[in-house]
């Protein structure tokens, strides 16, 4: 099972950015997907991006797209995503998760992943 810290939550004002790293181990993290997910209070987990283990273009939910950029350094097992132009629906506990089967791609449903602890992402209006 791999291991994921996540770090660079906060409190931040609408418009303002945020960027989160997720360090893993416990993987052979180039031939994974890595995505991060959120979860606002009563409502269920959602993808928000994910970056693929190979030359193919990341998704992301339609709501953040153009604000959001998921990224991944392979040489340092770390997956980031940075979030500009935040806004207070963007609030949530937000997840990195880390693909469990290598050369799974992003549009894969089948929900094999391994999860962090979670970082608090809170937009004031």
């Amino acid at each position: 099972q791999a291991a994921l810290v996540e770090s660079g939550g906060g409190v931040v004002q609408a418009g303002g950015a945020l960027r989160l790293s997720c360090v893993a181990s416990g993987r052979p993290f180039p031939l994974i997907r890595m995505a991060w997910f959120r979860q606002a209070p009563g409502k269920e987990r959602e993808s928000v991006a994910c970056t693929p283990w190979g030359p193919t273009i990341a998704n992301y939910l339609d709501s953040v797209k153009g604000r959001f950029t998921i990224s991944r350094d392979n040489a340092k097992n770390t997956t980031y995503l940075q979030m500009n132009s935040l806004k207070p629906e963007g609030t949530a506990v937000y997840y990195c998760a880390a693909g469990r089967t290598p050369f799974r791609s992003c549009t894969d449903t089948r929900a094999d992943w391994d999860w962090g602890q979670g970082t608090q992402v809170t937009v004031s209006s």
